[in-house]
């Protein structure tokens, strides 16, 4: 049944392509569908209704202030439950290291407490990411972590980050997801995870006598703060420019065993450090040790490239693959004008014409990540296993925490749509709707419910066309749901 569900949804892709449903955000119903698609991760079944009757300004002024927003009781229940998610990072490294060591000894079945142990990190770290993003009523939040998370990307494949990635998103990230870009820049500068992805805890003055790595310049960091982070790579700076504040920067460190023994996450080694004078952008910087490395985070989050830069970056996620300038104008202004506040920033960017327009409706195409948070959230169905989900993103292309370049995943079309990948999101749908995907707790004897059709047509009214609509209705019953998951229309957003 899956494999006929899979073909009749490909045969009607290729029937409808993918045009957006919408005829633009005009009524309220409509705004309230586009607001819940962009703001959140799609609605949950009586979403639609709810956010057109609070009215769409209110909620979007309600989602720009998450801690006015209680979270459920059973979610904070299960978010508690998690003890890896909640541990220090120096809790988790103090056990991986452990465990390392235990490896090096030829401790019988180290490796496999090892394994076991990496894998309930992992498997922890993605039921809190999915749980929030499925069920928390703070979407915008839920949104802006994984925006930000893509844009200071950590690969939580890399060595010790294997144990810090829960730590670098729960302390670094997230606290600062709609507040200050300052903060935020400087939060993920000073975070183990980062300072060993990019290979600035090695970094320092030349040492000839050093032993170890750390006897020289790496410049990994420095490139990628300013290349990816804050200016850009149009920002006007040299390869000069990235030696001078990789210079700036040494010393800006952690070490493991006191991490693990007494949580110090950061520090500055003033014995590592090069105290030469630097030019940087144009600037002649007198030696200050850390202070140093504090003014360039200064600078650079209020730099008009940065402003611009991200701003264009968020105009992106929000609104079109290629966004107004006229919008990523406006935006830049408000950032130099509020000092990088981001709330502020997003709050012009949807207070928009832009934002609102019939050409923005519909026009994004859904990451893996976005397709299968919204099928989940479409489905109104309560998640116990992740696990199913975990693999979907893997087979996507998208796995949690598995983008390995710095430059994060992409969230444009060109990114994710080919014939392969639509495939396997169909696959997706097929399971998801017939009840395949082992996702809710139920007696062993009892099979999972396929997803009910008319309940799921109405959740997302607004975002399926009369076309695919039509479609959809000319076949069986137990196809239509997968149907609509699966249609061009519900990859949109």
């Amino acid at each position: 049944m899956i494999r006929r569900a899979s073909l009749v949804l490909l045969a009607a892709l290729m029937a409808t392509g993918a045009a957006s449903a919408a005829d633009g955000a005009s009524g309220p119903d409509a705004q309230a569908l586009h607001v819940l698609n962009r703001l959140a991760y799609g609605p949950r079944p009586g979403d639609v209704g709810r956010v057109a009757q609070m009215g769409v300004q209110r909620w979007i002024d309600q989602q720009l202030h998450p801690e006015t927003i209680p979270l459920p009781a059973d979610l904070n229940a299960r978010l508690a439950a998690l003890d890896t998610v909640n541990r220090s990072a120096g809790e988790s490294l103090a056990e991986f290291l452990g465990l390392r060591r235990a490896v090096r000894m030829d401790d019988e079945g180290a490796k496999q407490r090892r394994r076991e142990a990496e894998m309930r990190v992992a498997r922890q770290a993605a039921e809190a990411r999915l749980l929030r993003a499925v069920e928390s009523p703070r979407q915008l939040e839920e949104v802006m972590v994984d925006f930000w998370y893509n844009h200071f990307n950590v690969f939580a494949g890399k060595g010790i980050d294997r144990a810090l990635v829960t730590s670098y998103e729960r302390d670094a990230i997230r606290p600062h997801a709609l507040g200050s870009f300052r903060a935020l820049l400087g939060a993920t500068a000073k975070h183990p995870a980062m300072l060993f992805y990019l290979d600035n805890v090695v970094s320092s003055a030349p040492r000839p006598e050093a032993k170890g790595k750390a006897r020289g310049l790496n410049e990994n960091y420095a490139r990628e703060l300013m290349e990816l982070h804050t200016l850009g790579a149009d920002g006007g700076y040299t390869q000069r420019d990235v030696t001078e504040l990789a210079r700036m920067l040494t010393g800006w460190t952690f070490d493991q065993k006191r991490l693990a023994r007494t949580g110090e996450t950061f520090r500055f080694d003033a014995g590592r450090h090069d105290a030469g004078t630097k030019t940087w952008l144009g600037r002649a910087i007198a030696p200050a040790g850390q202070q140093e490395g504090e003014y360039a985070l200064d600078v650079l989050a209020m730099h008009p490239a940065t402003a611009r830069h991200v701003s264009r970056e968020l105009a992106q996620y929000f609104v079109s693959d290629e966004p107004p300038p006229s919008l990523v104008d406006r935006m830049a202004a408000t950032w130099q004008k509020s000092q990088g506040d981001i709330r502020a920033v997003l709050a012009t960017l949807f207070a928009s014409r832009e934002f609102m327009d019939a050409g923005s409706v519909g026009a994004k195409f859904k990451t893996p990540y976005q397709f299968v948070v919204s099928a989940l959230r479409a489905s109104g169905m309560q998640v116990a296993n992740v696990g199913p989900l975990v693999n979907t993103m893997s087979q996507l292309g998208m796995p949690l925490y598995g983008c390995q370049t710095p430059d994060g995943y992409k969230n444009t079309q060109d990114a994710w749509l080919n014939p392969d990948a639509l495939t396997r999101r169909i696959a997706f749908a097929s399971a998801l709707a017939g009840g395949k995907l082992p996702l809710a707790t139920v007696p062993a004897d009892a099979p999972p419910a396929p997803l009910d059709p008319v309940r799921l047509q109405a959740t997302l009214a607004g975002s399926i066309s009369p076309r695919t609509l039509g479609i959809v209705q000319r076949n069986p019953d137990n196809l239509r749901a997968a149907m609509l998951l699966g249609s061009p229309d519900f990859m949109q957003r």
